[in-house]
């Protein structure tokens, strides 16, 4: 692997933890910074902690919210649903078929075209 050497300003709090690391791994400095960026850059998109402890927490409060059925009455279901859709849908009420007065009738929507031919009224 090609190597790039780089500079960087860090504060001394920072290069005392890196140099007590470094000592601590009986590795230099650089290897132990390379080390620190790849797990970092392999944690970024995962959830952190305390994300993980509120996702559980939430999971732990709805899993018990499921209704718990017999497989048969859920299996009764779907072949119902899928009945349904092969035959055109689910039945629904039936709606009033009894006859509405239309506010304009047929006849008064449109006017009718007057198609006799003009005469020409002129001498």
């Amino acid at each position: 692997m090609a190597k790039t050497k780089v500079t960087f300003t860090l504060d001394d709090a920072t290069i005392a933890r890196l140099a007590k690391a470094a000592q601590r791994l009986d590795k230099p400095k650089s290897q132990v910074v390379r080390e620190a960026i790849r797990e970092y850059s392999d944690r970024i998109g995962k959830l952190s902690e305390q994300e993980r402890l509120r996702m559980l927490a939430i999971f732990d409060e709805v899993v018990p919210q499921i209704p718990q059925r017999p497989q048969e009455e859920v299996a009764a279901e779907l072949r119902a649903v899928r009945s349904a859709r092969r035959r055109g849908g689910r039945a629904s009420p039936k709606k009033d078929s009894s006859p509405k007065k239309d506010r304009f009738p047929k006849k008064d929507r449109f006017p009718k075209k007057d198609s006799s031919p003009k005469k020409d009224s002129s001498p």
